[in-house]
């Protein structure tokens, strides 16, 4: 698995500082209601990820995109060839009759 930053700086400090904000606002919401946790919960291991991803510099999400549209342009430059190639051989086949 090649791991590469695929973020940017400000981006990285962007995620870093709403998932330091919505950590502490979901950790004093479980302080205040700890019977009442589970949407909390959820909001911070959000959170801790998004911190994570900033530390990192690297979202899988981002790279799963990233490879789609790859793959993606990647298939239509292919059938395009493949097209281009085909219509250039009808188009001699014509000439040489």
């Amino acid at each position: 698995m090649d791991v590469k930053q695929n973020i940017g700086i400000l981006n990285a400090m962007i995620r870093i500082t709403c998932g330091f904000t919505f950590l502490s606002w979901a950790t004093a919401k479980m302080v205040k209601r700890p019977w009442n946790t589970s949407s909390y919960l959820v909001v911070a291991v959000l959170s801790a990820m998004k911190i994570a991803e900033g530390i990192v510099r690297y979202c899988p999400l981002t790279a799963l995109y990233q490879e789609g549209q790859e793959r993606i342009s990647g298939d239509h430059n292919q059938s395009h060839d493949t097209h281009h190639s085909n219509s250039n051989l009808e188009s001699d086949n014509e000439y040489s009759k």
